[in-house]
């Protein structure tokens, strides 16, 4: 249903690093990138190597801010310590825990994930949900 999603970041050199960091024990990789230094405009895409990207994000200096309440991004990941990968690397580059890794036994019997916040505010998760 979803071709991407794309995310306003106040620095897209942070941003970047970030995801850089966190998507890659996930198996997302920077795919694309438009970075021209001090433009507003410059934005990073993400996804799987070859392919397109499934996140954008977008340098917005100004009135960036996250979705309210409710809204989270959760990424797909190959396996239980992918998760674990993930988390740990989120919060070596300046994400905030927001819940470590572990099954979350009330959204299913086999749904392991991790969750934090990023720099600039967006909750986002990594999940496996298959049995092991």
């Amino acid at each position: 249903m979803l071709h991407h999603i794309s995310l306003g970041v106040s620095d897209i050199d942070r941003a970047a690093a970030f995801y850089d960091a966190a998507l890659a024990p996930l198996g997302y990789v920077r795919v694309w990138e438009d970075l021209s230094p001090d433009a507003d405009d410059q934005a990073v895409g993400y996804g799987v190597a070859g392919g397109g990207d499934k996140l954008a994000l977008k340098q917005r200096s100004i009135g960036q801010r996250p979705p309210g309440p409710g809204f989270h991004l959760a990424f797909a990941a190959p396996d239980r310590q992918a998760v674990a990968a993930f988390h740990a690397a989120a919060l070596a580059h300046g994400g905030t825990d927001n819940g470590g890794p572990g099954l979350r036994a009330h959204y299913g019997p086999t749904y392991f994930a991790a969750f934090v916040i990023d720099p600039d505010g967006h909750p986002i998760e990594a999940v496996f949900n298959q049995a092991v």
